[in-house]
């Protein structure tokens, strides 16, 4: 095939050395299609080459590693890859379009709106876009309830933290002598009567201010 060939920035070669093969997908949602393996004939005849090559040796030997060499370097510039892609992109083109407003490649079944004659991004489709402005209004609403909703009745919030247990940590209930989780015995605690520090049980002076414990 001679002149140019057209592409897209939205595929991806995948094809090996025994043949062609490309992954075209969509921009928008990232869906695509893979485009029918096609063989490469000249690649197939330089593997019977190496295989008569192999049992014959001599020239023939060196043909097939010659073509070996051909096949491995053939790169992006094959006119055989040239063809095939080609050919790629005329049988996955139906199942995609491009969009004018962003130029993005889209897949006509997900992303397209054929009423608009845009992309679903661009001109969103009027179900879809009453679905996702209904759940945001949704969402908004349930903050504004909730916003406005007393969760704390009920809660002292002037008191102050209970205790933990000295044995194994739980939450004292305020003026408890016992554990209620382990049983250990709750020492009461004492406040210095200048500074308000919490005072370990058996000391003499507030470490805080150093006042004498009475």
């Amino acid at each position: 095939m001679s002149g140019i060939v057209p592409f897209t920035d939205n595929y991806r070669d995948i094809s090996n050395p025994n043949g062609f093969q490309f992954e075209f997908h969509c921009e928008r949602c990232g869906n695509g299609y893979r485009s029918a393996f096609q063989r490469d004939v000249v690649t197939t005849g330089q593997g019977l080459l190496r295989s008569v090559g192999s049992i014959f040796g001599g020239v023939l030997q060196e043909v097939g590693n010659a073509a070996s060499e051909l096949t491995m370097n053939r790169g992006t510039n094959s006119s055989a890859k040239d063809r095939a892609l080609a050919k790629a992109v005329e049988e996955i083109r139906p199942l995609f379009i491009q969009c004018h407003g962003c130029a993005q490649w889209v897949c006509r079944e997900m992303c397209w709106n054929e009423r608009a004659g845009q992309c679903a991004q661009c001109s969103p489709l009027s179900d879809q876009e009453l679905t996702r402005l209904q759940s945001e209004a949704r969402t908004q609403q349930l903050r504004d309830k909730l916003a406005s909703t007393d969760l704390t009745r009920g809660v002292d919030l002037t008191a102050t933290p209970g205790r933990a247990c000295d044995g194994c940590g739980a939450r004292l209930a305020p003026g408890a002598k016992f554990c209620s989780e382990c049983g250990t015995s709750v020492t009461q605690a004492t406040a210095c009567t200048s500074c308000g520090t919490e005072l370990a049980p058996g000391v003499h002076f507030c470490a805080q201010c150093g006042t004498k414990v009475a």
